[in-house]
């Protein structure tokens, strides 16, 4: 029985096209993935549509299943993944990168949303001014300026790779800093996410 097998096993049949197999994969991830997803969205509707393309991408794209070491994390990563495309197609995203530019002008009716992005922007940066000189310039080159890892390693002089380094160790730093001071709302998790995008 097909029901039996590990999840090895099960993914190595996708990959051959067995719907029976991705019928089982579908249905042991089908409910965690959708409280992960409504946890964001909020919406029946959202989370449905989002939770159906993942799995129909996953299946059109199978035989790339022979490359991931671990379905669960892969899963879950498509599924960010999908959710940040939906909230770039949101006005939360929109609103996110109005609060980050600072010469951004917000309409009167978006004053109370802007002092609640500010207050998350703030945190933000309490927590890069508590980073290391050279980690700071680097991580606020890439959320305030949007540079590229290249055209910060050459700004900065030093390696690509140093900037890699550096940004994933702030950036990481800054994500625990507003998991421990920053109230778990929307916004809170537009701007996490936001972050994760960077």
């Amino acid at each position: 029985m097909t029901d039996n097998l590990d999840e090895t096993e099960l993914i190595k049949r996708i990959t051959n096209g067995d719907r029976s197999a991705f019928t089982i994969i579908y249905s042991r991830y089908l409910n965690s993935l959708y409280r992960y997803v409504y946890l964001f969205t909020k919406s029946k509707d959202v989370s449905d549509e989002i939770i159906q393309n993942l799995f129909i991408k996953i299946w059109e794209r199978r035989q790339t299943l022979v490359d991931v070491n671990s379905f669960k994390a892969y899963v879950y990563r498509s599924a960010k993944n999908m959710l940040l495309d939906e909230i770039k197609r949101s006005q939360v995203q929109t609103k996110v990168f109005l609060a980050i530019k600072p010469d951004t002008e917000i309409d009167r009716d978006e004053s109370d949303a802007n002092i609640i992005y500010n207050q998350y922007l703030q945190i933000a940066q309490d927590a890069i001014n508590l980073l290391p000189e050279k980690r700071k310039q680097i991580v606020e080159l890439r959320i305030k300026d949007d540079l590229t890892l290249d055209e910060i390693a050459a700004q900065l002089f030093i390696s690509k790779n140093v900037v890699k380094k550096q940004l994933y160790t702030g950036m990481q730093f800054i994500r625990k800093y507003l998991q421990k001071y920053g109230e778990m709302t929307n916004v809170w998790i537009a701007f996490i996410l936001f972050l994760d995008n960077k």
